[in-house]
């Protein structure tokens, strides 16, 4: 009997898992994308940041400063949106716990990986060309 209280939940956890799955997955690719064009459009200014001697962590930080700011504002308004939705869903049971900062704090964190993992590798492709060739093409 107590296990048929809990199949609509069970059934619900494993919808909003793969569903989350399939969110992050294409955020990544649009996030890929976006560094990409960035990479591409900027191909002028990194070389002449390069030429007038910046490093490659400075180049790096030309994106990363972007995302960050793209980062804060989706969190900034996704966090006050979840911690409705879950407060009032908590609400709901007989026995309902109270959820801390350190779950967003948490997901801010994932967050961060995941936009680094998925940013770093054009990024720092675009940060480590030899300026010359980048020069040439423009």
């Amino acid at each position: 009997m107590l296990d048929q209280f809990y199949l609509k939940e069970r059934v619900l956890l494993g919808l909003i898992q793969v569903f989350s799955l399939i969110a992050i997955l294409i955020g990544c690719l649009g996030l890929y994308a976006l560094v990409s064009f960035m990479s591409e459009s900027k191909t002028k200014e990194i070389g002449i940041r390069k030429v007038m001697g910046a490093t490659t962590n400075q180049v790096l930080w030309l994106f990363g400063r972007e995302f960050s700011k793209l980062m804060l504002i989706g969190f900034s308004l996704a966090a006050p949106l979840g911690w409705f939705l879950m407060r009032g869903w908590l609400h709901g049971y007989a026995y309902h716990i109270d959820f801390g900062w350190w779950i967003f704090a948490l997901a801010l964190g994932v967050i961060v990986a995941i936009t680094l993992a998925t940013v770093s590798y054009q990024s720092l492709k675009a940060a480590i060309t030899n300026p010359a060739k980048s020069l040439r093409t423009e």
